[in-house]
């Protein structure tokens, strides 16, 4: 059974189910503040892990995660718990932290066709390894049906925005910049932006891609 780790509020107006990256667990502190940030906007975030990361919290061997395409299953499964658990008119959006949320998309059309997920959320799309931007992850992306954001730093070694806009993506895929932001889409020093004020506005973007979603 999944363990989640979900923000409490009275009536939200969305849920975001959200997967750590690779490397991370759900409780990194780019995920807290993120889940803090959406809290403040109305939408409740609920947090799982994959199961070779919940036993490097148990004390278990640090592995490295499985290939993407072996977890697609562990997320279908979290989608089908938590959804017994919400209201069948509560929205539910799902997506992660780079790896995670990679993980989701991979998932997200059979979901959304299902009715059972309204929109995706990546923070931090994976588009390739970084210093390989000839391996790239969108072949899926392409045709993707479900409505989604992702927010993307603008230099983003998994995916720069100067590479990302040249991709071929789907139209339902709508990209959100974080101002010279990384992987974690914070930015340099002396550019004009800071870490804070690019997860606000990345949390803003969340919020407003959630209110033009359909119930």
């Amino acid at each position: 059974m999944t363990q989640f780790l979900t923000t409490k509020l009275n009536n939200p107006k969305a849920y975001l189910l959200l997967a750590h990256g690779a490397g991370a667990p759900m409780t990194s502190p780019f995920l807290e503040k993120i889940a803090q940030l959406l809290s403040d906007r109305d939408i409740a975030v609920v947090r799982f892990e994959f199961a070779y990361m919940a036993q490097r919290r148990e004390g278990g061997k640090r592995r490295p995660p499985p290939r993407a395409e072996h977890l697609i299953d562990e997320y279908v499964n979290a989608v089908n718990e938590l959804r017994t658990q919400l209201m069948a008119r509560d929205k539910l959006l799902i997506g992660g932290k780079s790896m995670g949320g990679r993980v989701a998309s991979m998932a997200a059309d059979d979901l959304y066709r299902q009715g059972k997920i309204q929109g995706l959320v990546v923070l931090g799309y994976p588009f390739h390894p970084p210093g390989k931007p000839e391996n790239l992850r969108t072949t899926h992306l392409a045709e993707l049906q479900c409505p989604t954001l992702i927010v993307q730093g603008e230099r983003d070694p998994f995916g720069a925005r100067s590479e990302v806009e040249a991709y071929a993506l789907s139209k339902n895929i709508r990209i959100a910049w974080a101002g010279d932001g990384d992987h974690d889409l914070g930015p340099r020093g002396g550019q004009g932006y800071t870490r804070t004020g690019n997860l606000t506005a990345a949390a803003d973007e969340i919020a407003s891609f959630v209110d033009g979603l359909k119930s």
